[in-house]
């Protein structure tokens, strides 16, 4: 176990190797004219045109957690570079449909396979991307990713123990 991990939260961690992650991905991709967002982007539009899917920008920032606007935003940077074509959803005219240019598909392969061979790396230490600890670190973590998140309530304090006024701490 690293020194940053002793003693460190969950929370943490998750957040160092989201980083982590986020960083390599940016630099494998980067020869291939891509960010890390942008990857997000085009394999996702490319595994979901291979399940016969043309989603609308809305649809893949859903898919993708990522803000609709800056997928917006990802996605018209991306028709500048030749690899998104944007078109009007025929049954929603203000939604547009994402898909992959023929240039598109062949930086999206390449990065695949880049990506594919980065997390052969990150994954070899609890046995590659097939093994048994693989399947369940991959189990746990889409468990958490399916724990929906209440918006806070600015009215309620942060630590119930505590009080939340002056009135509250004198009724106790």
């Amino acid at each position: 176990m690293s020194s940053a991990a002793e003693g460190a939260t969950a929370g943490f961690l998750v957040w160092r190797l989201s980083m982590k992650w986020r960083v390599a991905v940016d630099r494998a991709v980067a020869p291939l004219g891509l960010t890390h967002a942008q990857y997000v982007v085009v394999a996702s539009l490319y595994g979901m045109s291979r399940s016969g899917l043309r989603p609308s920008q809305r649809r893949l920032a859903d898919h993708t957690g990522l803000e609709a606007l800056y997928v917006s935003k990802l996605a018209r940077a991306l028709e500048t570079a030749g690899l998104v074509a944007r078109t009007r959803d025929p049954d929603d005219p203000r939604a547009m449909q994402l898909s992959l240019t023929e240039q598109g598909l062949d930086v999206t392969r390449s990065a695949v396979t880049v990506v594919q061979d980065l997390l052969d790396q990150l994954l070899e230490p609890l046995g590659g991307r097939s093994s048994p600890r693989t399947a369940q670190f991959t189990d746990e973590l889409a468990t958490l990713l399916d724990v929906p998140l209440e918006p806070l309530d600015p009215s309620k304090p942060l630590d119930p123990s505590e009080p939340q006024t002056e009135n509250d701490e004198e009724q106790s």
